[in-house]
């Protein structure tokens, strides 16, 4: 199976890394991480992180590797996933890529842009307007300069716009422009693309009790040792689900009710994004609606087997 890779996309709390896990252990598989919030050492808790017990069960790649300070673009992630795949082809091992984070998945199956190198005095001028106008003026102000600079991006996606601003000074291109012109990638891997889709309300139930339980187990007090360490709500990492309603906790702003309620709410509205890139981007990979793991197991055991026995 050289050459050989299995992605297992979804939304958030589907059950992407525990049925990453159990494959790896049947496959001799290689777990490797898309998930942009858990590349970094922080808030392993919130980001619901795989803990000590499972990173003993299989290799883990790419997991609370970064510090909060650091910027993890896609093309950054997939030059290091990539090499993550060669180490694991080169042990006879499968990569096992587990995330939500589509623009990673694509990237690192389509390719990217071969954009040139930002100028650093480009970078902290991006940096140093979004922190003056805030994402909502920024993003007016990316518009006023070029009509397409913010085409295809929220306001509220601080990272992103910051990028497309970086891209459209020193290049004099929108950042969709050179996202038509991608490069592809190695065209010898054989990707196994799976894509886990719970119904509605098995998702929601699923997000609610994750919740409830990172709660339990300390994401509070988590929040809490973060905040007090200082840090820039401009970094992407400021981005994780629940930090932002915790944080409106401490501060007086919500009760733990009444900020639980919200980072669920948030939770939930990003998930729904997330079905939506799988329908738009990989229904005609190998869409699992099942919920039982083993059901799981079995289709992709299949669709492994049929490689090995060609």
């Amino acid at each position: 199976m050289k050459k050989t890779a299995l992605v297992i996309a979804g939304p958030t709390a589907s059950g992407k890394s525990g049925l990453a896990l159990e494959l790896a252990e049947r496959w001799g598989g290689v777990v490797i991480n898309a998930d942009s919030m858990q590349v970094y050492a922080d808030l392993p808790i919130l980001t619901a992180r795989p803990g000590p017990a499972d990173l003993g069960r299989a290799p883990h790649r790419l997991y609370g590797y970064l510090a909060r300070t650091e910027v993890c673009s896609a093309a950054r992630w997939t030059s290091e996933a990539r090499a993550a795949m060669a180490q694991a082809w080169a042990g006879s091992r499968l990569p096992i890529i587990a995330g939500g984070t589509g623009l990673y998945l694509r990237a690192l199956i389509d390719g990217l842009a071969d954009i040139p190198a930002i100028p650093d005095a480009i970078r902290d001028e991006a940096r140093a307007l979004m922190a003056h106008l805030g994402p909502h003026r920024f993003y007016e102000a990316l518009i006023a300069r070029n009509p397409r600079g913010a085409e295809g991006l929220r306001p509220s996606d601080s990272q992103r716009l910051t990028r497309a601003y970086e891209v459209l000074a020193a290049t004099g291109r929108p950042l969709t422009d050179w996202h038509q012109a991608q490069v592809p990638v190695d065209d010898q891997i054989t990707w196994v693309r799976t894509a886990l889709m719970p119904e509605r309300a098995a998702l929601h139930q699923a997000i609610d009790r994750r919740f409830a339980q990172m709660v339990a187990q300390g994401a509070l007090d988590e929040v809490r040792a973060f905040a007090s360490s200082g840090f820039d709500p401009n970094l992407p990492i400021a981005k994780v689900l629940g930090l932002r309603p915790l944080l409106s906790h401490l501060t007086g702003e919500l009760t733990l009710d009444g900020a639980i309620t919200q980072a669920s709410t948030d939770t939930r509205r990003y998930a729904k994004r997330q079905m939506t890139w799988i329908r738009t981007q990989m229904m005609s990979s190998n869409v699992i609606f099942e919920q039982e793991m083993e059901t799981r197991i079995t289709k992709i055991d299949i669709l492994l087997k049929n490689l090995v026995d060609r």
